[in-house]
């Protein structure tokens, strides 16, 4: 039987929460009530006007909360955008959603070797081959708006998000007009 520590050691992971020197970014998304959520750790690719871009190339892994580790079959890039409520993740093919955002608090670069968020619940994606993007979880929103007292200034920063995000995916616009085909190109190798 392998622990939780043997098996972050096997997968060449770092404990939760916890740094390494080798160039990789620590990705904690974390809950209104600071628990752990989705984390990872993925290699910095590069900035641009959209904002900073990580990838994790195909069979990486990653993890909710303080579970074991997950193994992710395809090859993904996630944009942290500058100041905004929001972080897209868009997945290589054949994975069926292409594009899934995550409604957070700003992402915030407490070092360059970590970047942490609140996520909000709310979700925005895209099917692949799909014109419409949907919204995802109002039902978790609403509750977790009640279970971790969610400020109205939150409610209203993630819902309006939601909806920019909504128009943008749809209409091709800012990153979601093929920016994020340069930067998936370097984890595909």
């Amino acid at each position: 039987m392998t622990t939780e520590r043997g098996a972050d050691a096997a997968a060449g992971e770092a404990p939760p929460g916890v740094a390494r020197n080798d160039g990789l970014v620590r990705v904690d998304y974390h809950k209104y009530d600071g628990s752990l959520h989705w984390n990872l750790r993925m290699r910095r690719l590069g900035e641009d006007e959209h904002g900073v871009w990580l990838g994790l190339p195909a069979n990486g892994i990653t993890r909710k909360g303080h579970n074991p580790a997950v193994l992710v079959p395809e090859a993904h890039v996630i944009l942290f955008p500058r100041g905004d409520w929001w972080t897209a993740t868009f997945n290589d093919a054949p994975r069926k959603t292409e594009i899934y955002c995550d409604i957070t608090t700003p992402p915030e670069w407490p070092s360059q070797d970590t970047v942490t968020m609140v996520d909000l619940d709310l979700d925005v994606l895209r099917k692949r081959g799909a014109d419409a993007p949907l919204l995802v979880d109002e039902d978790e929103f609403a509750e977790h708006q009640v279970r971790y007292g969610y400020p109205p200034d939150v409610v209203t920063a993630a819902q309006d998000a939601a909806e920019r995000l909504m128009v943008a995916v749809r209409d091709g616009t800012g990153p979601f007009d093929g920016s994020h085909e340069r930067w998936l190109h370097l984890v595909r190798r």
